[in-house]
């Protein structure tokens, strides 16, 4: 595709004083709040659209999302001319919804989380003349999350220590590990946090296989995917790539949105907060002291994203967890 074609910015990548003064290390980050759609999943979800679209002749874009994958593939449709439906859960609030048709999606809504929402996006994909977008469960996602970590190479002034970044249904994460061997990260660690209640990838890798949550019952609505991928699993239980999980609290995520958007004016969902809590809750020093980090002098962390965020639901959480 032709430069002016590439549906996503080049973010920039800079270097959080506050977050640093806290962490005692280095800390860069990669602005993927800053994308049109306010999140890191154009870049892949672009890449699939483009390529249903230019290569095999979509006339219609159906994906099922609990909010930015589905940003993604209606603003994707809007700039490629194509039809979007995008298939909500009845979790997903009512902006996220209003938001989408202002990109001229078609909204439905369908089931209690995204699993339900997405078995019905698959049956209405299955129409002649249409493409089920997955929000992060496949080659070409994968491939369009890689562009991330290249930007993010050629940005910083060192090679990082460890990247941070949230663990959803797993797209961005084997995004990064790829982006990661592409520019010659491959020694370096990712620490892959999660929330309680939608930690679909740490409850596999406790299992020893992959497991599907009952329900999710996190605030962290945009990373509740019931299953994870099973790429992503194989990618920590092969240890094909040094990925450490770690599982916190709604009230821990919360609090990193609120400190961050003190400290850097942009507002955040808790689904981000949770990379951003690995320094806020002072994960990377409690990794070192159980072995299972190294020494960090640089640390780079994947602000993912913020389009499923208001001030109104950030100052209702606050008050939910008393912070």
């Amino acid at each position: 595709m032709a430069d002016e074609e590439q549906l996503y910015y080049v973010t920039p990548t800079v270097r959080s004083g506050p977050m640093s003064r806290v962490s005692g290390c280095e800390v860069y980050l990669k602005l993927e709040n800053l994308q049109a759609p306010a999140s890191f999943k154009i870049r892949g979800v672009s890449n699939l659209c483009k390529k249903a679209v230019r290569g095999r002749n979509c006339q219609h874009l159906v994906c099922a999302s609990g909010g930015n994958a589905g940003m993604a593939a209606a603003y994707a449709g809007m700039k490629l001319k194509t039809p979007a439906t995008i298939v909500l859960p009845e979790s997903t609030s009512a902006q996220v919804a209003e938001n989408l048709r202002q990109l001229g999606a078609e909204v439905l809504v369908h089931g209690k989380v995204f699993d339900h929402a997405n078995k019905f996006a698959m049956e209405l994909a299955a129409k002649p003349g249409a493409e089920y977008i997955h929000p992060f469960d496949h080659p070409d996602i994968w491939e369009g999350h890689e562009s991330l970590i290249v930007e993010a190479a050629a940005q910083m002034p060192v090679k990082p220590d460890v990247v941070l970044t949230s663990v959803g249904g797993g797209g961005l994460l084997i995004g990064i590990v790829q982006g990661m061997w592409k520019v010659g990260w491959k020694d370096v660690p990712i620490i892959a946090m999660e929330t309680d209640g939608a930690n679909c990838f740490n409850a596999a890798i406790k299992a020893g296989e992959l497991v599907t949550l009952p329900d999710i019952t996190s605030v962290a609505k945009c990373l509740g995917s019931l299953t994870v991928s099973s790429r992503a699993f194989e990618l920590h239980q092969k240890k094909e790539h040094n990925i450490q999980s770690v599982v916190i609290e709604d009230k821990e995520a919360v609090s990193a949105c609120l400190r961050f958007a003190d400290d850097h004016r942009m507002l955040v969902e808790p689904a981000c907060g949770a990379a951003l809590a690995a320094v806020y809750s002072n994960i990377i020093p409690a990794l070192q002291q159980e072995g299972r980090l190294g020494k960090v002098e640089t640390a780079l962390a994947v602000v993912c994203g913020g389009g499923s965020v208001s001030l109104d639901m950030l100052q209702a959480w606050k008050k939910q967890f008393d912070l």
